[in-house]
Parts: structure tokens; C-alpha cells; sequence
């Protein structure tokens, strides 16, 4: 019993310290007002051409892990699913809203009670792992903030939105899971083994 005790402790600090060191990554700014609006994302190179490359915790790659479309004309890729050896998975990738009008994505912080204050963000994801048959949820802090992006105001049409979300991380022996949030249909992704 002890030993779960710590255990859940020393996860609990791992996913303090990565949602802390994501909170400041993701305030640091160019300090000349004009910066966009402030979403937890994990740091974004930019390429010589100005346009925004992976962020640069993750391995670069042309193809999308997987793509999935909604019934309201939401489309999320996912361009990277990197397992840590800090015991946790990152995803990330882009939505974009091709509807043609604005939306709201406030049903993707899911059902839970405990992440009720996590407004339009990816809160409601979760990964499947099929073979282990086990359900993961995401990481969250001691005041119920998931380690996730949170969406501010609305997703106007044609736009296109970075993301990233954390979890516990499955086995090493799972080499791939299903990403499902909301009513979108699940993606299978296959995980890419991090420092």
C-alpha cells in the first residue's frame, strides 16, 4: 500500500512539473503585444519561411499520424505521439474547422466533474489501448487543469488551431492506441518511443 502511495505521488509530481514547464514554455513571447492569444502549446520552431514547423519536443515528419473528421466539419491530425521516459504520451497535432461557419469545441473538455473548469479545450480526450484493454485519461493537475491546449474564444471558420495533450503512458509493449475525443470518430496512432 505504501509503495502505491508513492508511486502515485512521484506521478502526481511528474505531472505537476511537465504542466508547469509547458505553462512557462508556452507564456514566453516576443514582448511586442501582438502575440496571439495564449493557448498551452508546447514550443513551435518556425521555418525559414515564417510558417510554423512541429513543436520541437517532437520528431519532424511529412505525413500525418492519422486524420479523422467530425460531423460538424472539424477535422483533427495528429503529426505526433511521442512516449517519454518520464512515464507520460504527448500528442499533438492541428484541428481545423472547415464548416465554413464558427463553432464552439466546449463539449471536447468531456464529462468529468473534476475537469469542469477546463472550458473548450482538449480535456475530453482520452487513449485507448485495445490489446491491454485499458481506458487513459488525461493528465491533470491537483486543481483539476488537464495538461492539454485550452481553446480561447471561438474557432472561426477556415481556421486551423495547433494542439498538444498529455497522458499516462501504456506499456512499453503497446506500440500503438486509438486518440477519441467527443463525437469525433478515434484515430489509431502508432507511439514513438522519446528520450
Amino acid at each position: 500500500m505504501r509503495h502505491t502511495r508513492k508511486a502515485r505521488r512521484a506521478l502526481t509530481a511528474v505531472a505537476i512539473a511537465s504542466g508547469l514547464a509547458l505553462t512557462v514554455a508556452g507564456c514566453g513571447g516576443g514582448g511586442d503585444g501582438k502575440g496571439k492569444s495564449s493557448t498551452s502549446s508546447p514550443p513551435v520552431q518556425k521555418t525559414q519561411s515564417g510558417d510554423k514547423a512541429q513543436p520541437s519536443a517532437t520528431p519532424t515528419s511529412d505525413a500525418p499520424l492519422a486524420e479523422v473528421k467530425g460531423g460538424e466539419g472539424v477535422t483533427l491530425t495528429i503529426t505526433s505521439a511521442l512516449r517519454d521516459s518520464g512515464g507520460f504520451v504527448t500528442i499533438s497535432g492541428k484541428v481545423a474547422n472547415t464548416s465554413g461557419k464558427v463553432i464552439a469545441l466546449g463539449r471536447w473538455a468531456g464529462d468529468e466533474s473534476e475537469l469542469a473548469g477546463n472550458s473548450a479545450s482538449m480535456a475530453g480526450a482520452s487513449l485507448v489501448d485495445k490489446v491491454g484493454k485499458k481506458k487513459y485519461l488525461i493528465l491533470r493537475d491537483t486543481s483539476g487543469r488537464c495538461l492539454c491546449t485550452k481553446f480561447d474564444g471561438a474557432f472561426l471558420a477556415n481556421a486551423e488551431k495547433d494542439f498538444y495533450a498529455q497522458f499516462p503512458a501504456p506499456p512499453a509493449s503497446t506500440k500503438s492506441v486509438e486518440f477519441q475525443i467527443a463525437d469525433m470518430p478515434p484515430a489509431t496512432i502508432d507511439l514513438t518511443d522519446g528520450e
